[in-house]
């Protein structure tokens, strides 16, 4: 049962990441600069997850500090500022996209660093995964890619290293704390690394001006991205390895592109948004269903 709600976590983690790509995209850098939103994330997400704290109090020991910081410097400050510096600088799809390298990082460094086992089915899981996010990416560049540069798909592939590094770096703390102190202790850390990055576009937001729609989707961000998804991926680690949880990000590009049909659809987007709706046709649909495959069988492999 445990095993049944870690999937079902680590499905709604995705299903929050995907939407947040055209959400974030649409309000950088026009209402805030990347680095500025990196910091509202980051005040959101220490004030979130200490409030939950306070319930419980729990301790944690003084030489788990240095790993703790870690997972604040890879997991919040450097995966997050290079993931909004590269995505002002490049497409959603081409962000969601570059992301799958995610996966196999971590299955790559979670077999070195904490001697996580690749069985063949994890392995054809993980391929699969990737053979339907690339011919995503295929697709993706007859027009989904505007705005696409080089220099913002080099920022979310080291974003993408940077967040597989999280991911096997806290499993180890995951078997003595609860996500609500892991990610207290992160966030802390990472807010500290963050702040003299953003503080001089946090300072020139508008804040009085802005419309309902754009705070709805700030505290979509703050809320959903920041404190739920890092919440609920962080829970499911005490029960699956990095490597299922790595797999998992392969649902992104598909979350995304319905995630940006979505958002245009309601007309949430700003005006001067570069957002524009994609066209699904077979070829995606065959490419989403190699993904969820590819999932279902690293799932598996989990589970054997």
């Amino acid at each position: 049962m445990q095993r049944t709600k870690a999937h079902l976590a680590l499905f709604a983690v995705n299903l929050i990441y995907g939407a947040n790509y055209p959400i974030s995209k649409a309000l950088m850098p026009e209402v805030i600069g990347p680095s500025g939103f990196i910091l509202l994330r980051a005040i959101g997400g220490v004030v979130l997850f200490w409030i939950f704290w306070s319930f419980r109090r729990e301790q944690v020991h003084v030489s788990d500090l240095p790993r703790l910081a870690l997972c604040g410097l890879f997991g919040v400050a450097v995966n997050q500022l290079l993931f909004y510096q590269g995505l002002a600088r490049t497409s959603p799809l081409h962000a969601s996209i570059i992301m799958v390298a995610t996966p196999i990082i971590v299955l790559v460094l979670s077999h070195i660093l904490i001697g996580e086992r690749v069985t063949w089915r994890r392995a054809l899981g993980v391929g699969l995964g990737l053979l339907g996010a690339l011919g995503l990416v295929m697709m993706g560049a007859q027009g989904a890619d505007e705005g696409a540069t080089l220099l913002g798909d080099v920022f979310i592939l080291v974003n993408a290293t940077s967040f597989a590094i999280f991911l096997v770096v806290v499993k180890p703390l995951m078997a003595r704390y609860s996500a609500i102190t892991v990610m207290s202790w992160a966030f802390l850390f990472g807010g500290v690394v963050v702040t003299p990055f953003g503080l001089d576009e946090f300072e020139h937001v508008a804040w009085g001006q802005l419309g309902s729609g754009v705070v709805a989707s700030m505290c979509f961000v703050v809320i959903g991205v920041t404190f739920l998804a890092y919440l609920l991926n962080t829970w499911a680690m005490r029960v699956v390895q990095p490597g299922v949880v790595g797999t998992y990000i392969y649902l992104q590009p598909v979350m995304a592109i319905a995630a940006a049909w979505t958002y245009l659809a309601i007309g949430f987007a700003p005006p001067g948004h570069l957002l524009q709706p994609p066209v699904v046709r077979w070829p995606h649909i065959v490419c989403a269903a190699a993904i969820f495959l590819g999932v279902h069988l690293a799932g598996r492999a989990e589970r054997r």
